[in-house]
This record gives structure tokens, sequence and C-alpha cells, in this order.
């Protein structure tokens, strides 16, 4: 089984979905700080774009033990988030601040803004603290083939937007495996 966490209105081929969000393809209407209704072992592969920076520091790490204790033995945890060393850099080349605004703190006009941001450093870091291992930055290139080719969400995320050949990609996209090692 394939879960794709904090899916939001988009629909990925194959995956289970799951969101405090009601929408048509959404499967179940939960928490994903929660996956109780989970074994142990049991999910192959974990999907989840642009949704561990609406966690605390203190909090996502939690989390991200709780889904790793879901992950079979050497399954894949797939993030992304915006990228922080990213957004300065742009941010100090020039780019307006209301073009960085958006990925460094979330949506103003709802509850579900953002409490942190990530460097690749601080997010490596972090998923070795949570057992996780071979942890690499993932090229949405590579992954949204075949059925997948149209797939859109925040892992394509550019600046300027949509620009794929000329824009920086403000993403940080990155994978990692459910370590051999430690207790859940």
């Amino acid at each position: 089984m394939k879960l794709h966490l904090g899916c939001g209105n988009r629909f990925l081929p194959g995956y289970f979905h799951m969101d405090l969000c009601t929408f048509p393809h959404v499967n179940l209407v939960h928490d994903v700080r929660d996956l109780s209704m989970f074994t142990d072992d049991s999910i192959e592969l974990i999907y989840a774009s642009h949704i561990i920076e609406h966690f605390d520091r203190k909090e996502v790490v939690h989390i991200l033990k709780e889904w790793r204790r879901v992950l079979t033995p050497k399954g894949i945890l797939r993030l992304a988030t915006p990228n922080f060393d990213v957004l300065i850099s742009l941010y100090n080349n020039g780019c307006e601040f209301t073009k960085i605004a958006g990925p460094l703190y979330g949506r103003w006009d709802t509850n579900f803004g953002h409490k942190t941001i990530y460097t690749q450093d601080s997010l490596y870091n972090l998923l070795s603290d949570a057992k996780f291992d071979s942890i690499i930055e993932w090229d949405w290139h590579n992954i949204f083939t075949g059925e997948l080719q149209g797939y859109d969400d925040y892992s394509k995320a550019y600046i300027p937007h949509m620009d794929f050949e000329n824009g920086t990609l403000i993403s940080l996209n990155v994978e990692a495996k459910k370590a051999k090692y430690g207790a859940s």
C-alpha cells in the first residue's frame, strides 16, 4: 500500500489518500499525525508534499517516527517542503519578497500556516534522527512518469511560477528509507 498524506485536492493514482479536508478522492479524513489505523511495517511508500512545514520542530520528530513505524523494512518516505536555502538565495539575488513569502509562511487566509522551514542539512539531520537512512534528493522528472506524468503538486514549485525551463525549483524534495536499526 502507498499513502498520500496531506493530499488536499491532489489525486495520485494508486495511492490511499488521507487529509483533514474532504475531497472526492480522499479515502480517509483524518489527521496525518496519527496512523494508528495501519499496522507496523504495512506501508511500502509514504508521499507527503509540502506538509511537514505545518508542524513545529518538536512535533515533526514524533510524526516522522509514526510514519516510520508503518513503513515496511526499507519502505520509502518521499517528502517535499519549501527549501529555505534556495528561497534566501533568490531573495538575496533580487527576487521580490512577495514571491517567497508564500513558501516561507504558507497561506495567510487559513489556519494552516507554516510553523518551520528546512534546509537540506536540517531535513537530512531530522530524518536521520528519526532513524531513516539512504537519504537523497529526488527529482520530480524521474518520479512523475508514465501514468503520473501529468501530476502536479508543490514538489514542482518554481519561481517564476511554472517556469520549469528557466525558473528555480524552490521545493526541497527528499526521499529516505526506513532504517533497519533502532526501535520505531
